[in-house]
């Protein structure tokens, strides 16, 4: 009994104030949230957010959040309250954690550095770029009091649908921007978890999903959105639609069985071999 007593008196003090302490952040499994507006969550947004927070989505001392001034707190929604300007609400990233720790308990302790902004071209993630240096801050940021970055998850592509040019180089663009993040975080594998479009602003809709269907990375996945619910703007998921596309990410992220440097290789959409009969 006096054991537990200590483990509980060490939990209250390493999260006091909100702000979690070192002992605490060493553990941290960690995952990029970028992209623009369905990364970021309307879901529940018409002019202001509505407050309601799914059972999926709530808040677990076991998940955390780098917050806009880069210290770990506990995290809860909206996740990009203080990352972007515009009002935020229900997005993927807490439906996304608390699936993880249930479906890989021993990860004990599950960071998210948010870091999606509404309304953004792909053109404006390049390398160099305000929004790209503003990430790779936040990213080194978070693993400087331990942990690990474990991944990327990426909802983008609706602000390149207006018009065919920036449509058509999609998938290029896409590319270099992984390449890029993979190379700067010095994780040539890191695995990436994409969203494939539901909906877009522009009438290329089509042109961009065929641009992230077809991304044929190693350590990519891409989950598809297309048929969640959306609200009433025709835009955005609503929330059902974040929570059930934040646990299609995890899904994916958990059938991942990254590629060691040294191996061959297979395919990023080829099928797991069968498993030997025991």
């Amino acid at each position: 009994m006096a054991s537990i007593l200590l483990w509980l008196l060490g939990v209250i003090i390493a999260t006091e104030g909100g702000v979690v302490r070192p002992q605490v952040e060493a553990q941290k499994t960690i995952f990029i949230l970028a992209g623009q507006s369905n990364m970021a969550g309307r879901g529940g947004v018409a002019n202001v957010w509505d407050g309601v927070v799914p059972v999926q989505c709530r808040e677990n001392p076991s998940i955390l959040r780098l917050s806009a001034g880069l210290e770990w707190v506990e995290a809860k929604e909206p996740l990009h309250r203080d990352i972007e300007a515009t009002e935020t609400g229900i997005g993927p990233g807490m439906a996304f954690a608390n699936r993880i720790l249930k479906k890989k308990p021993e990860l004990a302790v599950v960071g998210l550095v948010p870091c999606a902004v509404g309304g953004t071209n792909i053109s404006e993630w390049e390398r160099g770029r305000e929004l790209y240096n503003h990430m790779m801050r936040r990213a080194k940021a978070s693993v400087r009091s331990g942990g690990s970055i474990s991944a990327l998850l990426w909802y983008q592509g609706e602000s390149d649908t207006i018009n065919l040019t920036d449509a058509q180089a999609y998938g290029t663009r896409l590319r270099k921007f992984f390449s890029d993040v993979r190379a700067d975080l010095q994780s040539p594998l890191l695995p990436i978890v994409q969203v494939a479009l539901a909906s877009g602003i522009g009438p290329y809709v089509e042109t961009v999903r065929e641009a992230q269907l077809g991304m044929d990375l190693l350590n990519l996945r891409t989950v598809d959105a297309k048929g969640l619910a959306l609200e009433s703007d025709g835009l955005h998921l609503s929330t059902p639609a974040q929570v059930h596309l934040g646990q299609m990410m995890a899904d994916a992220l958990l059938r991942f069985l990254p590629t060691p440097s040294h191996a061959q290789a297979p395919h990023p959409n080829q099928a797991p071999p069968p498993q030997r009969p025991s």
